[in-house]
């Protein structure tokens, strides 16, 4: 995660001068930040096991990044809810739920052969190594079908219609403004 953060820096920073700029509308601002920004610092994050701290240190790179293309000094009191709205993100959490359900979605479609669709049924056997255990992206996506109070069966059925997965996915997550 460091590496993607600092990745996701060095990015911001080389487009220094254009934040900086005052001739360029906050809009293309901000389209050029989540095409040349956040897309290197989400690359495949959905396939993480991401963890709530993980997460908030994404979301504390964006607000500080955004802040930045808004000349909100520090001094300034605002909160995170209204930076979202005047820049129209969403938060990092959602943003990640959101890629995460659409690649289960898309490793849903492959065909039956496929490693990636294999790993969602896969029962490792033999014995586990003591302590707790590993979180791992099988798990994760058990607790997310779990916690969108579905069954996998179902899931599975509206993953094979594009067109019905995006409406379950957007009934998780609204798309953003």
């Amino acid at each position: 995660m460091k590496a993607r953060i600092g990745k996701a820096q060095a990015a911001f920073i080389t487009l220094g001068r254009f934040w900086k700029a005052r001739d360029i509308s906050l809009k293309t601002k901000l389209r050029i930040f989540n095409s040349n920004v956040k897309s290197v610092l989400l690359y495949g994050f959905e396939a993480w096991n991401a963890s709530t701290t993980c997460t908030k240190r994404i979301q504390v790179f964006i607000n500080r990044c955004l802040r930045r293309i808004l000349r909100i000094k520090w001094t300034d009191k605002i909160s995170n809810e209204s930076l979202w709205e005047r820049t129209r993100q969403i938060p990092a959490g959602d943003e990640i739920g959101r890629r995460r359900w659409r690649w289960i979605g898309h490793t849903l479609r492959k065909p039956c052969g496929s490693i990636t669709k294999n790993v969602l049924d896969w029962n490792p056997q033999g014995k586990r190594s003591r302590g707790r255990p590993r979180g791992t992206w099988r798990r994760v996506t058990d607790n997310d079908v779990k916690d969108s109070g579905h069954k996998w069966n179902h899931v599975k059925r509206v993953a094979q219609d594009r067109e019905r997965w995006r409406g379950f996915v957007d009934g998780l997550y609204p798309a953003p403004r």
